[in-house]
């Protein structure tokens, strides 16, 4: 099994947004391929909504999408840095075993 400082972060939250880990040694395991696969969503959102907000956000723009928009940045920022923490976890811990 996987040592404890090498568990994976999972891209999503539990209960009360607590952080959720995988135990495994199957990188290939069910588990593992659907947190890669929504990494891979949440990465792929969060660049189409910063295209968005390129193109949408200027001087004239209402206080109300404003805030929708620093909203919707906010969850996307959380979601992608919580993809490069467990990333970055996963690498110090393949260095770990290279020779």
């Amino acid at each position: 099994m996987t040592a404890p400082n090498e568990l994976r972060l999972l891209p999503w939250s539990g209960p009360d947004g607590k952080p959720c880990y995988l135990n495994t040694d199957d990188k290939g395991g069910y588990m593992s391929r659907l947190a890669d696969n929504m990494e891979a969503v949440q990465l792929g959102m969060a660049a189409e909504l910063l295209e968005q907000v390129s193109e949408n956000l200027s001087e004239d723009s209402a206080p109300e999408d404003v805030r929708l928009l620093a909203d919707k940045l906010t969850g996307s920022l959380r979601d992608v840095l919580r993809v490069a923490i467990s990333r970055g976890h996963l690498l110090a811990a393949s260095d770990l075993h290279s020779p």
